[in-house]
């Protein structure tokens, strides 16, 4: 994956890496959750809480990969931003301060998205088996808590472009 704020030269094999295996674990995601939902209604012979397990398993790994990206990105910009100020590259003050606040606006984003990653990784954390971390013990205001926090965050993602994970 390439962002227009890190030129080809410097494309970070750890972004990549985890770009990659979290959308592995995306794409696995579905088919198991889809086989524990046809084994719960009888559609398939087979022990639907093994494939709950499985996608829960890998729901949670996609939580915490994608809050590693974010939080290698931001990190990436950091070192960006510090590098505008130092750079005189740029033509114009004004340039410059674009540059600056789209590695801004961008890390923002990269900010609410950890957050919504981590609020939704308590929750898949509390779905695991008994035993698992916190697994079954949060009370359900605090489930349903942790569910809006991550929605609304997403919902306001989604409303205002200028916030979105797109390059600007």
């Amino acid at each position: 994956m390439q962002f227009s704020y890190l030129p080809p030269k410097e494309e970070d094999t750890i972004l990549r890496l985890l770009s990659v295996t979290g959308n592995l674990a995306d794409q696995l995601y579905y088919p198991c959750e889809h086989l524990a939902w046809a084994a719960d209604y009888r559609i398939l012979n087979i022990n639907s809480e093994k494939w709950w397990m499985f996608s829960n398993t890998l729901w949670t790994l996609s939580l915490v990969l994608g809050a590693l990206r974010s939080f290698r990105v931001v990190q990436m910009l950091k070192k960006k931003l510090k590098g505008t100020q130092n750079n005189t590259y740029l033509r114009t003050d004004e340039a410059n301060h674009l540059s600056r606040q789209a590695y801004q606006t961008r890390m923002r984003a990269e900010i609410l998205n950890i957050i919504s990653c981590l609020a939704d990784l308590t929750n898949a954390i509390h779905w695991m088996p008994p035993g698992f971390l916190w697994a079954g013990k949060f009370p359900e205001w605090l489930v349903g808590l942790m569910g809006t926090v991550s929605s609304v965050i997403s919902l306001y993602q989604m409303s205002c472009g200028s916030c979105s994970n797109k390059d600007p």
